[in-house]
């Protein structure tokens, strides 16, 4: 066949997803009525990808997605990424992100499995991932009901750039490593014995000093409402202790008023003691 370089070149820069080597040799076989054989089909693309190795291209064509396209770059990514943002109006919501991701790491999964993990329904997300062809129904459970189950498409792995799943980003990549504080973490690599002992201490005596403040605080805290109690103690006393002061003055001025009465009548008696003496001494004068 003729020109066979050519139309592998010209079936790879028209097909809007990757083409494999077996889509070719189909398309070509379609066409001319001519058996191409796979290996005659890889030297041709190799040829192309050598081709377009050359800085005289600002594309070259890439095995992604299990086959072939033509793709931009990467020094040119930056602008027309620049460009595909002013166009873009159809993005992936965080929301179609997070159900993507459970389905990509969790293939095959049920709907239910991925609302248990996201906690909220997800009929409108899954369904707008299937209006993309990121995720595709794979089959159904063999639980009760026998649910539907979900997976990833060949376009998704085109999406993202990747060639099979295992090329996905480890979870492991994105767990945070947990540091104690006051222990010696990576930080401490390449100090000497020394400097890390001293790190050590400058770290304890921070925690000593800052749970003594805390101590500190507790206690003076603790000061403050027993004043406050005792405060509020004494102020619901003093009504009780008025009214005892009143009964008090009460009963003084009752034993004073028995007490001056007491004093008159005894000083009445005194005076009628007195009157008599007078009379005695005048009955005397008559008898001298």
């Amino acid at each position: 066949m003729n020109d066979l370089q050519k139309l592998i070149e010209a079936l790879i820069f028209s097909s809007e997803q990757p083409i494999s080597a077996a889509e070719l040799q189909t398309v070509l076989f379609t066409y001319s009525g001519e058996e191409v054989s796979l290996e005659a089909i890889q030297e041709h693309v190799e040829g192309l990808i050598g081709k377009y190795e050359s800085d005289d291209f600002v594309f070259e064509v890439v095995k992604t997605g299990g086959g072939f396209q033509f793709l931009s770059k990467p020094y040119y990514h930056k602008p027309i990424t620049v460009l595909l943002q002013h166009r873009s109006k159809r993005k992936l919501s965080v929301a179609a992100l997070e159900c993507l991701s459970i389905i990509a790491y969790s293939q095959p999964v049920t709907k239910v499995d991925i609302e248990q993990i996201r906690g909220v329904n997800c009929d409108h997300t899954i369904q707008k991932l299937m209006e993309r062809d990121l995720i595709r129904i794979s089959g159904r459970a063999e639980t009760a009901g026998r649910p539907l189950l979900y997976g990833t498409t060949q376009y998704f792995m085109d999406y993202f750039g990747i060639n099979t799943l295992e090329e996905l980003p480890k979870l492991k990549e994105f767990e945070q490593k947990e540091v104690s504080i006051g222990d010696p973490s990576d930080i401490m690599e390449g100090m000497t014995d020394e400097e890390v002992y001293n790190k050590v201490q400058l770290n304890n005596e921070r925690r000593d000093d800052a749970q003594t403040d805390n101590n500190e605080e507790n206690q003076q805290s603790d000061h403050q409402q027993e004043v406050a109690a005792e405060a509020e103690a004494g102020a619901g006393d003093e009504p009780l202790i008025s009214e005892e002061n009143e009964q008090e003055t009460m009963g003084g001025d009752e034993i004073s008023g028995e007490t001056t009465m007491g004093e008159e009548e005894n000083s009445g008696e005194t005076m009628g003691e007195v009157d008599a003496s007078g009379e005695t001494m005048g009955e005397e004068d008559r008898a001298s």
